[in-house]
């Protein structure tokens, strides 16, 4: 018998993030290398919601490049400004995307994409480093609750910076 992966719903996340926050603390602290703390938070995201798509992109030049990420293939690189990443980047806030065809030039790297939210990551300066971009099959899934808790785990992967 094949043993079905039980998600949590959205209105048990509050409490899911509740319960994954300690575990990414303990697994980066004492990290020093950005690569491989941006790997392990987006592999736990990945692990424990299963969205469609949950990776990094970072800030190199005037382009944003794919970083560490769990999921089908994605663009490699975004201009400042562009899509809802590079919107994030540049207006340097946590953009939330009900429906990604909605937005004015959304780039679509998977047909599968419907909903999307990207949290920028900052460094020492304040200036912004990357962004933590995920998206979700189903329209409208990203609510109050998980931005706060996207940034705080966010605000984990900073202190490595």
């Amino acid at each position: 018998m094949h043993n079905a992966l039980i998600l949590p719903d959205k209105n048990d996340r509050p409490k899911t993030f509740n319960a994954v926050f300690p575990q990414v603390e303990a697994l980066l602290v004492g990290e020093t290398d950005p690569i491989a703390a941006m790997a392990n938070l987006c592999a736990s995201i990945q692990q424990t919601f299963q969205w469609h798509w949950v990776g990094f992109y970072r800030v190199l030049g005037d382009e944003l490049v794919l970083g560490p990420f769990q999921g089908p293939v994605a663009c490699s690189r975004i201009a400042f400004g562009k899509g809802v990443c590079g919107t994030a980047w540049k207006e340097d806030r946590t953009l939330v995307v009900p429906d990604v065809e909605l937005f004015p030039g959304h780039i679509a790297c998977s047909p599968l994409s419907r909903s999307e939210v990207v949290v920028p990551v900052h460094g020492p300066e304040g200036e912004v480093l990357a962004v933590l971009d995920i998206d979700s099959i189903a329209v409208d899934d990203f609510s109050s609750d998980d931005v706060r808790a996207l940034e705080n785990l966010v605000r984990l992967l900073e202190v490595v910076y």
